[in-house]
């Protein structure tokens, strides 16, 4: 979902951009196929994945490939650490080889590493957390992401491969699926057209900072511009949201009040009560400004569904 607003933003300043998508992508790729050069590829295929960067020697890399669901990392711990970790390091393995007869090649890779790496650190009383906090991820995904941003960090420190380790705080828009401003907006549309009784809710008591995809775009981007590599940097929206108001903004952009249902399904063996990131450092380094409220996400979402849904 967020290479695809990448997608976006390049072929938006006619910009030269290859994508690489898995044989069963989360997004419509109907949505941006025209848009880029698209390659298919498991990250965890290191031969392709060396021959994609050996044949385009890319600039810049985003390097976005995961399972990117922690509820799925409870069920599939070993694939997740195995496409998470094993995809980061058939990425910076790719660029060590290439080095070997072009020792000048020195792309920048943005890693999309995650808040779910503070884990246990994200505490009412450390709220916001900074890039110095302790990293305790409380499930496989988390796991998973802290493996990729210590990695990011040991070949700059090692290979001098210059990385960021963006640290990707709660985010959604368009496109995305699974999450709870996705599932909750998609099921307000389908009960809009009289498709479900209700709308199908978990915890809704814990608070999230939400990112617009869109600047978080701007942010990954401003980062393989500014960024001091080796670095890692918090992406997190400044105001932070119980998840029962997105209900309430929902309501409020179909202008009807509609039915929720919990699902035991939906409750996480542990869930971090607040996830809140200090930005501050990023600001700082690149100037990054926030540009979309979170209503305009929503109603955005919203179309996106009634269109998608049609």
């Amino acid at each position: 979902m967020v290479g695809s607003h990448i997608v976006d933003y390049y072929f938006n300043k006619n910009e030269k951009i290859t994508a690489t998508y898995y044989t069963h992508p989360t997004i419509n790729l109907d949505d941006v196929i025209e848009k880029a050069n698209y390659i298919p590829c498991d990250v965890r295929d290191k031969a392709k994945v060396f021959e994609i960067i050996d044949k385009l020697r890319p600039t810049v890399i985003y390097h976005l490939a995961a399972q990117s669901f922690p509820v799925v990392s409870w069920e599939k711990p070993d694939e997740t650490i195995d496409i998470n970790v094993n995809g980061t390091i058939h990425v910076m393995e790719a660029i060590k080889k290439i080095r070997i007869n072009q020792p000048e090649y020195d792309p920048m890779v943005i890693i999309a590493c995650s808040s779910a790496e503070y884990g246990a650190a994200l505490t009412p009383e450390n709220s916001p957390v900074s890039e110095d906090s302790a990293l305790l991820p409380l499930h496989p995904y988390g796991v998973s992401k802290m493996g990729q941003d210590l990695l990011g960090f040991q070949y700059y420190q090692n290979d001098k491969i210059r990385n960021v380790r963006a640290r990707i705080f709660n985010t959604t828009g368009p496109r995305k699926v699974n999450d709870v401003a996705s599932d909750f907006t998609k099921r307000a549309v389908l009960w809009e057209k009289g498709k479900v009784k209700s709308v199908t809710i978990g915890n809704i008591l814990t608070k999230r900072a939400i990112t617009d995809v869109r600047d978080l775009v701007q942010a990954l981007v401003l980062l393989a511009e500014k960024a001091e590599p080796g670095e890692a940097y918090n992406i997190s929206g400044s105001k932070v949201y119980q998840i029962k108001d997105i209900l309430d903004i929902i309501g409020e952009k179909l202008g009807a009040s509609f039915p929720t249902e919990t699902d035991a399904r939906l409750i996480r063996p542990s869930d971090e009560p607040i996830i809140s990131g200090d930005s501050t450092k990023l600001i700082n380094a690149t100037g990054w400004k926030q540009q979309y409220p979170i209503e305009q996400t929503i109603s955005d979402m919203i179309d996106y569904w009634r269109n998608a849904l049609a």
